[in-house]
């Protein structure tokens, strides 16, 4: 007898998205978890999933393409989603080896390589820092004689700030470049611009922004990853211009990216020397540093579990209706911390709504109905944690599962 239930594979090389899960079986699907065999006994929620497969560390996509197209000979996968930034382009190269709908290379790379993301923007008329490739020398030349340093190089394909060098000058350019050889064309070369960083979280529906919450990064993230200190986060004022611009440039972004479904992580500049807002990158995926437990704070909203509806809903054919929420204000802190299990209790404002349980990280997520009110939560949170628990390591190179 032939089985017709729907069916999701999920891949996911890091601990996420159990939210996800519990949605897809909150609604009748079968779930298949892949992940990697370290997180075997992951806090997964087993009871939602139909099975949880394993496979080690450092498998080639056409290894890992033959593992899936193996496990789909018994059980037919109607889609495949990939929960981490990391696991997007494995993704996109199953559903098109195994001809499933969803999104594909040329469109994933919109949202995961920094290069294919700035050049749509800019031909789609939006503001980018000046940036080129790192392939043509005579390019590189011009790019560095016009466009006045310091610039960033970025690695195209990695997340947050991750593997991002500043260089002063143009010496110190070219000896980056000999230092990654081969690896250089991987890169992208962009203007530093100093400002304020945001973010805004949507969700997306037939090529529509059907939510979004605007949030303003404290010290900017890579500032945070390669000198140190607290990671803090808090939503805009929504009565303000910053609110007003930031999700109606992302509204407009978005979708002139060619996103149709899901969930968006964008961060956005606003340049200290003229004001304006500049697009810096954006992932079709949640955000991370709990950026999902702030959003659900400040409005109701789990990012986690309307993806998996968006998904479901369009795979039976159904229309997505997105969720009622509310207009609070939310705010995180977060950091790295010297003992294993930090104890937070000494903080104690009624305010408080979750403390995070991560090991060696301490932190908390407030809510409030005044914007002001939680921007001074943050602010004095953030001064306490790097007194009483800040533990610093150097940036990583290569992300870490």
């Amino acid at each position: 007898m032939s089985d017709n239930a729907d069916r999701i594979l999920c891949i996911s090389t890091y601990e996420k998205g159990q939210d996800f899960l519990l949605q897809c079986a909150d609604m009748g699907v079968k779930t298949t978890l892949l992940t990697l065999e370290k997180h075997r006994d992951g806090d997964w929620p087993r009871e939602a999933l139909e099975e949880l497969a394993t496979m080690p560390e450092g498998l080639t996509k056409e290894q890992v393409t033959n593992t899936v197209c193996w496990m789909a000979r018994g059980r037919n996968f109607n889609r495949i989603v990939a929960l981490d930034e990391f696991d997007q382009e494995l993704g996109a190269h199953l559903r098109e080896h195994m001809q499933i709908a969803g999104m594909g290379i040329t469109l994933a790379n919109a949202f995961r390589d920094k290069l294919a993301m700035r050049t749509r923007a800019r031909e789609a008329g939006f503001l980018v820092p000046e940036f080129t490739r790192v392939i043509n020398y005579d390019e590189l030349r011009g790019y560095v004689a016009t466009v006045p340093a310091p610039w960033l190089l970025k690695p195209r394909a990695n997340a947050s700030a991750i593997g991002i060098r500043k260089i002063a000058e143009e010496e110190q350019l070219w000896r980056a470049l000999d230092e990654l050889g081969d690896e250089q064309s991987h890169f992208v070369l962009e203007r530093f611009v100093p400002g304020e960083i945001f973010h805004v979280d949507s969700i997306i529906s037939d090529r529509q922004i059907v939510f979004a919450a605007a949030h303003k990064y404290g010290k900017p993230p890579m500032q945070v990853m390669h000198e140190g200190g607290v990671f803090s986060t808090r939503t805009v004022d929504r009565g303000s211009s910053d609110w007003r611009e930031l999700t109606d440039l992302n509204a407009r972004l978005v979708p002139a990216l060619g996103m149709v479904r899901g969930v968006t992580h964008g961060e956005y500049i606003k340049a200290h020397a003229d004001g304006r807002f500049y697009f810096l990158e954006v992932a079709a995926r949640v955000g991370g540093a709990f950026i999902a437990d702030l959003v659900a704070s400040a409005t109701g909203v789990n990012l986690w579990r309307e993806w998996a509806r968006i998904e479901i809903e369009q795979l039976r054919g159904n229309p997505y209706h997105p969720p009622a929420h509310y207009a609070e204000y939310a705010g995180s802190v977060l950091c790295l911390a010297q003992t294993s299990h930090p104890d937070t209790s000494a903080f104690n404002a009624p305010e408080i709504v979750h403390r995070m349980k991560k090991h060696h990280h301490a932190g908390l997520i407030v809510r409030s109905q005044e914007p002001d009110r939680v921007e001074e939560l943050v602010d004095t949170y953030s001064a306490e944690f790097a007194r009483l628990f800040l533990a610093s390591m150097p940036a990583p190179e290569k992300p870490t599962a």
